[in-house]
């Protein structure tokens, strides 16, 4: 059984390439396998391997100054779900491109799982914003929300134009996989003007914790092997175009266009043509 761990922190860093082959080292002694991005602003890491491997390194990264409350999401898998482990040194640990948000200094106030649900229940008035990428929103999102409508992060601030102006009045509440996106989104939401901006703290995954499937229909995509996690954070039967990248869900893989290792109903028609199909970035 291998411990999946995702976790993230906007603080000062220092002495990178010093922590960068520190943290190689220890990974590689531990047989660790995932990705640890390590900037100026911060660090996060997505990464699997035994229950005791995964703890060793939360150890080292809880002893750097200013990590001292580090805290991760968890949930585990009968395979390893990455190919490898890469620690990288980055401008950014999520990759958004403008100046003046920094999440280390300022961020929107943060609800918890218990306090979205309970909101929900009660029928308070609120838009749901997704900050994710649409192929990961049509796996799964919470029922009624408002997809952001961008294929990359970097995305966000232009897209963020065609929201409708009478949101800047109302509440909002976003989310994304594990929260790291709502932490530049939502600064950079209210310097826009929008005054009631909450971000769900933990993401998905942390209400898939904590609530299960209350008010959310699908799954969550999640950036690696395992393609989608249901609402007990357990893989599902979703796959992966070995072409376009798009997700598949098992419905769609027995469209007689879903050909292992070739195509999908998304990228059918340019495999056939033999064009090329452009593939998706992935981010955290």
């Amino acid at each position: 059984m291998f411990t999946n761990l995702a976790a993230y922190k906007f603080a000062p860093l220092e002495n990178l390439e010093e922590l960068r082959a520190r943290l190689q080292s220890l990974c590689a002694e531990q047989a660790l396998k995932g990705t640890i991005l390590l900037s100026p602003e911060g660090i996060n890491i997505v990464i699997a391997g035994g229950a005791a491997a995964v703890a060793r390194l939360m150890c080292e990264l809880r002893g750097l100054a200013g990590f001292e409350e580090l805290t991760a999401k968890e949930s585990f898998s009968v395979k390893q779900p990455f190919r490898r482990m890469l620690v990288k040194l980055k401008k950014e640990i999520i990759a958004f491109g403008i100046e003046g948000i920094a999440p280390a200094h300022k961020s929107s106030a943060k609800i918890s799982p218990q306090l979205l649900k309970q909101w929900i229940d009660e029928g308070k008035p609120l838009t749901l914003l997704d900050t994710r990428n649409d192929y990961e929103i049509r796996m799964g999102t919470f029922r009624g929300a408002l997809p952001i409508g961008v294929d990359h992060f970097r995305n966000f601030p232009a897209a963020t134009k065609q929201l409708p102006d009478e949101l800047k009045e109302k509440t909002i509440v976003m989310f994304c996989t594990g929260g790291i996106r709502c932490e530049k989104a939502g600064p950079f939401l209210e310097q826009a003007g929008f005054q009631q901006v909450f971000q769900l703290d933990g993401g998905i995954l942390k209400y898939f914790e904590e609530c299960g499937q209350a008010h959310y229909d699908g799954d969550c995509f999640v950036f690696d092997r395992r393609v989608c996690v249901d609402s007990q954070l357990r893989q599902t039967d979703a796959a992966l175009c070995f072409c376009c990248q798009m997700p598949v869900t098992p419905q769609e893989q027995v469209d007689a266009r879903y050909i292992v290792g070739v195509s999908c109903p998304f990228c059918h028609a340019e495999s056939a043509g033999g064009g090329s199909v452009p593939k998706h970035t992935v981010n955290g």
